[in-house]
């Protein structure tokens, strides 16, 4: 009885995840996707939907969104130095050249990730970064012929004063990550940069839809922290973040927070390949029947998707970047699900 009261009251929920996405766009029916484990998926979302509706809404919701706002201002510093000056931009570009950062602390956040803050070179510096863009890193050991270089995003605020983060993973044939992981305060490590990546500006989309895997997630929250901390930006986000395992999921607590803060802007769903007992959301890869049912429909004006990972990732959703430079040919399920080019960005 209950659960026949239950399944009557998800009835008219079947269909919000994909209204969210199109904002009144017609619906497509749900697809099957319990052979790919996306059903249990897709019920559980349901429910979530339902506990969202019967939940009251706190009357102090003004309150939390307020002090997120001002905790993400707390941690930025305002970009203003101590004697009331606009702050000094750390990394310039151009000629600058390569500049070595201090190790301040090391965080281990899992078994294969560590939080890395490097002091910048004044304690009143900012980075520079700005939205989206990254850092080079180089390292050159004492039995390699030529350096490494990898470019990494922070997680830190960009006007963040006098140090910068990043939330690296330890990869098996990764040389830079097992070098960052192996170091410890105060060793020093060369960053050069800013690498401009996606100009971003408030409202510049209407809807931007974020594709992850693993730490591809890290200029996903860079877009984030952007957004959410412009009370003028009312640019709406999905996130879609595939892992491994729970323990592989970066930054969950950041996306939970803007989630519960912003329920009407911002949904985050994750699909683990190896999922705990008692797990409530997808299994399995990122696949299409979810990317159909969750990203807004690709007829829908003004709308952007951010494709970030591994190769395997940009292969089965976007296909991959030719260079820095080029973004290459669309393929992949992006391509198939009737996606244009020009809406999608692959990092």
């Amino acid at each position: 009885m209950i659960a026949r009261h239950v399944y009557r009251a998800a009835s008219p929920l079947q269909h919000s995840v994909r209204c969210y996405a199109t904002d009144g766009a017609p619906t497509r029916k749900m697809n099957p996707w319990l052979k790919y484990g996306g059903g249990f998926f897709a019920s559980t979302y349901i429910l979530y939907g339902i506990i969202r509706v019967i939940t009251p809404v706190p009357e102090d919701k003004g309150k939390a969104k307020a002090n997120l706002e001002a905790s993400m201002a707390q941690r930025r510093g305002e970009g203003v130095a101590n004697d009331g000056k606009p702050a000094n931009k750390a990394f310039t570009g151009g000629d600058q050249g390569w500049i070595d950062l201090k190790l301040e602390s090391v965080e281990e956040l899992s078994p294969n990730t560590k939080k890395f803050r490097f002091a910048l070179p004044d304690k009143d510096d900012v980075s520079g970064l700005q939205i989206a863009s990254a850092l080079l890193t180089k390292y050159k050991g004492p039995d390699m012929e030529k350096p490494v270089i990898r470019p990494y995003t922070p997680t830190s605020d960009e006007d963040a004063r006098g140090h910068i983060d990043f939330v690296v993973k330890r990869y098996p044939n990764g040389p830079m990550s097992q070098h960052m992981h192996n170091m410890e305060p105060p060793q020093r490590l060369d960053f050069k940069g800013p690498i401009p990546k996606y100009p971003w500006e408030a409202n510049k989309h209407d809807h931007i839809c974020l594709i992850a895997g693993g730490t591809g997630i890290t200029p996903m929250y860079q877009l984030c922290r952007a957004i959410f901390s412009n009370p003028s930006d009312k640019t709406k986000v999905t996130l879609v973040f595939g892992n491994v395992t729970e323990e592989d999921i970066l930054l969950k607590r950041e996306f939970e927070d803007l989630e519960n803060t912003y329920p009407q802007r911002f949904r985050a769903f994750y699909m683990l390949d190896k999922p705990p007992e008692g797990w409530m959301q997808g299994t399995g890869y990122i696949n299409r029947e979810l990317l159909k049912q969750v990203l807004p429909e690709p007829k829908v004006e003004n709308i952007k998707i951010f494709v970030c990972g591994p190769p395997g990732l940009y292969k089965a959703i976007s296909g991959p970047k030719k260079s820095p430079q080029d973004q290459g040919d669309l393929a992949g399920l992006l391509k198939d699900l009737g996606y244009a080019k020009d809406q999608v960005y692959k990092f």
